[in-house]
């Protein structure tokens, strides 16, 4: 196991004690844990880059780590009501929608490589700004509702762009799958 796969984990453990303080009202705490989970996201990346040292566990566990993060922080935050629950929905279906159809896409052609969408990626960034913001609002006691309603639209756009773009490309490539074997 390589340093950037340890910092993935470390960032999945980081989950329960995010939720716990959210849960608790301890909002300051999780916004300063939630900023260091993104931090480690974007440095578990740039180790592996920068020290040629990506894995193909590596390349599905940080996806699992961002997935861990962001839905169970949507989910608290909606429990919680600190966003909408239409929001928490459309993100944790998109998110299921994409863990499905790569389960599904797997299933027809025994191959599944992890490749993030540049639209994906930007969701992930989008996603992780909002619930990062919503934190620095609750947990400083800030009034800007709207910021919020503006974060909110953002992750609703690039949460469907994101949805969208999998299904599609997976549409695409399972029919040139089925050609192929015709």
């Amino acid at each position: 196991m390589n340093l950037p796969n340890l910092i993935s984990l470390l960032r999945i453990c980081m989950v329960t004690v995010i939720i716990w303080l959210i849960m608790s009202d301890n909002l300051l705490f999780a916004f300063w844990i939630t900023v260091a989970a993104a931090l480690s996201d974007a440095l578990d990346g740039i180790i592996a880059k920068h020290f040629n040292c990506e894995t193909e566990l590596g390349a599905f566990l940080d996806p699992v780590a961002d997935k861990a993060l962001l839905v169970c922080l949507f989910i608290t935050l909606g429990v919680q009501s600190y966003i909408p629950l239409w929001l928490v929905f459309l993100v944790v279906f998109r998110d299921l929608l994409i863990v499905g159809g790569a389960l599904i896409f797997h299933t027809i052609t025994h191959s599944l490589k992890m490749e993030p969408l540049k639209i994906s990626k930007v969701n992930t960034a989008v996603q992780l700004g909002f619930v990062v913001g919503i934190l620095a609002i609750e947990g400083y006691g800030l009034d800007i509702a709207r910021i919020r309603a503006i974060l909110s639209l953002g992750v609703a756009l690039t949460t469907v762009f994101s949805g969208v773009a999998y299904v599609y490309l997976w549409s695409l490539k399972v029919t040139e799958f089925e050609n192929s074997r015709s």
